[in-house]
């Protein structure tokens, strides 16, 4: 598939990014209840690459990657075509930060990138939560550092804005829900149409 669909224009799609431990899947629900007990139809989509490792006990192998992102786009598509807000725990540019991290590979970042520009909002989790292991994605501290500083570069070169979410426990959700409720009052500004290939 390589990425070819994006979610639908109709639906406000928030991407819930960050690196290991940040907390981002605990927030991604969190946030999609509150939606929900605002009386706001929502939908949560999960972590593609969580599902994978947890079915098949281990992290993918570099040619499974690109899949994987596919995976993540088409899930996306399919919730944004059913629910006006969709909460995303992660994109394909994900999948394609850690293709890099990982594998040195950035063959992946062409498509991720147009397809995470398709998403109304960026909230990237901070690295201020206590680090804790994880018994197949979780590397350390400093990998987890080495993650964010790839994701924000890619957000970066991608030309997505993002907001950075920080504060322990409840505070992380009330300023999650601040950044959505400010961009769902903004006047949408045109998305950007992608013209010829992205890339690092």
């Amino acid at each position: 598939m390589h990425g070819d669909v994006v979610p639908p224009e109709s639906a406000f799609v928030v991407a819930l990014m960050g690196a290991e431990c940040t907390g981002k899947s605990t927030l991604a629900q969190q946030l999609c209840d509150a939606l929900l007990a605002q009386g706001t139809r929502a939908a949560l989509v999960p972590e593609v690459l969580r599902g994978f490792c947890a079915r098949l006990g281990r992290t993918p192998r570099v040619d499974e990657q690109q899949a994987i992102a596919d995976a993540q786009t088409l899930s996306i598509a399919q919730a944004a075509a059913r629910d006006p807000v969709v909460i995303a725990d992660t994109t394909a540019l994900m999948t394609a930060v850690y293709s890099e991290q990982v594998f040195g590979d950035t063959s992946l970042y062409a498509h991720a990138m147009r397809d995470h520009r398709a998403c109304s909002l960026t909230l990237l989790a901070a690295t201020d939560l206590p680090w804790q292991g994880d018994s197949h994605q979780r590397d350390g501290p400093a990998v987890r550092l080495a993650v964010d500083r790839l994701l924000r570069r890619a957000l970066d070169r991608s030309g997505t804005p993002y907001v950075v979410v920080t504060g322990i426990g409840p505070a992380r959700l009330q300023a999650a829900l601040a950044a959505v409720r400010r961009a769902m009052t903004a006047p949408a500004p045109p998305r950007p149409v992608s013209r010829g290939k992205a890339g690092m």
